[in-house]
């Protein structure tokens, strides 16, 4: 009778076993959770998780911190480290949120500065490559500006900026690309806009060679054939013995011939 029973419920009862087994692993995991005696240990459990890189433990450490010391010295610090927890679980939106929170209640804080620098990285997470939309890069690159004007002496400076000229760059090869596009399509005057603004907002990156050949394109095409080789000679004089020099030779000589 029992097997009948076993044999005409089989699925139901395995259902129910599978069940009894993620109540059971999902009790083991919250255990695993370490306990905190005081708010102040909380914190300490915190850094030490983010130090071993287990970051979701760190954000339920800290989320708990958080909402029960609204108040305290440390609250801005916390909020600091969740965010920073967020960006290392590639989790951008959560990271804006906490970051901009600081900038918001904690201006005068030790932990704005790490918040202005993080907020611009956790805007770069969400950009695209360059032939897209490059609207997350700019609000990157504009957040890094104000992280070097407001925090000049803060120790992540110098890594700021390698991210500006890494944004710098990103925005001028779209450029670039959009420049190309129109010329492509003989459309020389939007087609020198891009080039241009290359040149105007971005004059240290290394795109300005490209847009300088670009623009010597658009004059050849539109029959200023001396001032495209003006522009080609000064890219062969700039950028000598380069693939982009190289470029600028050849395309001088094609045009001249």
């Amino acid at each position: 009778m029992i097997r009948d029973f076993v044999r005409r419920h089989a699925r139901g009862l395995v259902l129910l076993a599978a069940a009894a087994v993620a109540l059971a692993l999902a009790g083991c995991g919250a255990g695993l959770l370490p306990s905190a005696r005081t708010e102040t240990d909380r914190l300490k459990l915190a850094r030490r998780m983010m130090a071993d890189r287990d970051y979701m433990q760190a954000i339920e450490m800290l989320k708990t911190y958080i909402v029960n010391n609204g108040g305290s010295a440390d609250v801005d610090e916390a909020i600091v480290l969740y965010g920073e927890c967020a960006l290392r679980t590639r989790d951008w939106a959560t990271a804006t949120v906490e970051f901009e929170r600081v900038l918001r209640d904690f201006p005068e804080s030790d932990s704005a500065a790490a918040a202005s620098f993080m907020l611009g990285e956790a805007h770069f997470g969400q950009s695209r490559p360059p032939d897209f939309d490059q609207e997350y890069t700019e609000k990157a690159l504009v957040q890094w500006q104000s992280y070097l004007a407001n925090y000049p002496n803060h120790w992540r400076h110098a890594e700021a900026e390698r991210r500006v000229a890494d944004a710098e760059a990103r925005i001028a090869t779209k450029l670039v690309h959009t420049g190309n596009l129109y010329l492509k399509l003989n459309s020389f005057k939007p087609a020198r806009v891009y080039f241009n603004r290359v040149l105007d907002e971005f004059p240290n990156t290394p795109q300005v060679a490209e847009a300088m050949i670009g623009l010597a394109l658009v004059d050849a095409r539109i029959g200023i054939k001396d001032r495209a080789i003006e522009r080609l000679k000064e890219v062969e004089t700039r950028w000598k013995g380069t693939p982009i020099g190289n470029r600028a030779i050849a395309e001088r000589a094609r045009i001249e011939h």
